[in-house]
């Protein structure tokens, strides 16, 4: 499947990678997907998100993430949902991080030995948005795959970086809308 992304889509690919190896990650995961593209200068994905007025927002973006993965990865109605059963996540990540450490539970072993088995490996959810970027390609009759694939695939599948991007502002509809129109279309 990889030799039917772009240069652009590859480096997303390979950002995500170093993204993940900077937090000693074990798996790359969507989040680390996203964090790519919002590093990132060029670009279809890039030039899109900078029409919808992201890139003023970017450490918005960058802190809620961050913050979804001090929870270990709850979106905000994963923990809604929680609550409704009478469970305070950040009561329980509050009580994990005084026994173990601030960020106990994003998964990264911060200040520990990392596992060193060479580069992380694709988790099940940035395999499904790499999936889910060929076919919103071919739906749209695209021939290769572009960061702007990536983005649009961000943008449907449930979980935190989808939930980021439309708190921000950034969803299907906008995305394909700057696509399509070529012009701005800020964000809401």
């Amino acid at each position: 499947m990889f030799e039917r992304f772009t240069k652009d889509a590859r480096e997303v690919v390979k950002g995500a990678v170093a993204q993940a190896e900077e937090e000693r990650a074990r798996t790359v995961d969507a989040g680390h997907l996203l964090l790519a593209l919002l590093g990132r200068e060029a670009g279809r994905g890039s030039s899109v998100l900078a029409a919808l007025g992201v890139t003023a927002r970017r450490d918005s973006m960058i802190r809620a993430l961050a913050e979804a993965r001090r929870l270990a990865g709850l979106s905000q109605a994963e923990t809604e949902a929680l609550a409704g059963l009478g469970i305070d996540v950040a009561r329980i990540v509050a009580r994990v991080e005084e026994v173990h450490g601030a960020g106990a539970m994003s998964g990264s072993p911060k200040g520990k030995a990392w596992w060193g088995g060479g580069r992380p490996s694709f988790g099940r959810e940035a395999r499904t948005v790499l999936e889910k970027s060929l076919r919103v390609a071919l739906a749209r009759r695209d021939r290769s795959i572009g960061d702007q694939h990536l983005l649009l695939a961000l943008t449907t599948l449930p979980g935190v970086p989808a939930e980021v991007l439309a708190d921000h502002g950034v969803t299907y509809e906008s995305v394909t809308r700057v696509l399509d129109g070529g012009g701005e279309a800020r964000a809401g």
